[in-house]
């Protein structure tokens, strides 16, 4: 609560009532002074984001450890108590998505990778030239060793199975200017489809203005920065499909958006908490007793992530166990399966913007 000064003044800033008291009866204005220092501007902004005054931590605490204790509370109309869930959920999506961009990503293991399969690549290239240029089996012995150590590595036994690699890797063009080339000049039945083409073209395109490991960061910088808007857009959906399932006459859409609200909030919040977790005990993950922690930490996250819903979906629909265990089951089987679509439909839109 805020310790700022009364006015000397009754009269409220906002409405011009007669305040007796700290705050004005009419509008609810705290009657204090209205020039503030840097320090109680910052703990004001914390204060009315969070709610502070234990509803902050009393808001955690049951979405945490009481599946669906907030959404029945919130509906049965104990509000101040508790954060409001659409302020719950923009706070915990904020901080989750802030911290993520903060943290850098495991891009140098990445660039480590890339640079390995570009050496492989090379190394099959020579191999391959050596085949054609000798036309025979056998292969000079001081050449040969290294050729056959790369590809051997990877299970690579054949000229074929490496040419099938390389075109997958390229899409089986080495430019824009040889695709329309062969898009203008090929026979009919060579010709790719217009959408094909199109896709053919772009990651053509994309390819060549960015190196491998550009494209990766890019790629992910790109999709966490506009993740909260897909899921986001996802939450009514998921309503959707809880207000399918249940009663229409005794459950209004609203009670399903704030049961949504709540679920997505937990979710995120629990996310957070196992990345700043993992990324606490990185530096010590060499230790083979963290490293156990550290497994066992994120094993009992997900599983409590996973089981969440069923004792969530229970508590608040007041079925019977064997139905509410059916109907959860299917409504996380068809959201999982419905957020993975989305997600890589999002996916590939993220690519395609690309430059």
């Amino acid at each position: 609560m805020s310790k700022s000064k009364i006015r000397n003044d009754k009269t409220c800033l906002n409405c011009r009532y007669v305040v007796e008291n700290k705050f004005c009866p009419n509008c609810g204005q705290e009657n204090t002074d209205t020039r503030k220092t840097f320090h109680h501007l910052f703990i004001h902004f914390f204060e009315d984001l969070t709610h502070y005054e234990n509803a902050f931590w009393r808001t955690i605490k049951n979405l945490l450890f009481k599946p669906a204790a907030l959404t029945k509370e919130y509906l049965s109309g104990k509000r101040l108590s508790y954060l409001a869930p659409v302020r719950l959920y923009i706070f915990i999506s904020f901080i989750t998505f802030l911290l993520i961009a903060i943290f850098p990503g495991e891009i140098n293991s990445s660039e480590k990778t890339i640079e390995k399969k570009s050496t492989i690549t090379t190394k099959n290239k020579s191999f391959q030239n050596t085949i054609t240029k000798n036309d025979s089996v056998k292969k000079n012995q001081t050449g040969s060793n290294e050729e056959e150590e790369g590809v051997q590595d990877f299970g690579y036994n054949s000229v074929e199975q490496l040419d099938s690699i390389q075109t997958f890797q390229d899409f089986g063009y080495d430019s824009v200017e040889q695709l329309d080339s062969i898009q203008k000049n090929a026979p009919e039945s060579k010709k790719l489809s217009d959408f094909s083409y199109w896709m053919n073209k772009k990651f053509q395109i994309v390819k060549e203005n960015n190196t491998q490991s550009e494209i990766i960061e890019k790629f992910i910088s790109s999709f966490t920065h506009n993740l909260p808007k897909v899921l986001f857009v996802f939450m009514p959906i998921f309503a959707l499909s809880l207000w399918l399932f249940h009663n229409k006459k005794r459950w209004y859409y609203f009670d399903h958006g704030i049961f949504t609200l709540h679920y997505f909030s937990f979710l995120l919040l629990l996310f957070l908490l196992l990345f700043l977790i993992n990324k606490g005990l990185t530096p010590f993950s060499e230790s083979n007793l963290v490293s156990f922690i550290q497994i066992v930490i994120n094993f009992i996250g997900i599983g409590w992530m996973i089981y969440y819903f069923y004792p969530a979906h229970h508590r608040f629909y007041g079925e019977t166990r064997l139905i509410s265990f059916i109907k959860s089951s299917l409504l996380f089987f068809i959201n999982f399966v419905l957020i993975i679509i989305i997600l890589s439909i999002f996916a590939i839109y993220t690519f395609i913007n690309l430059h």
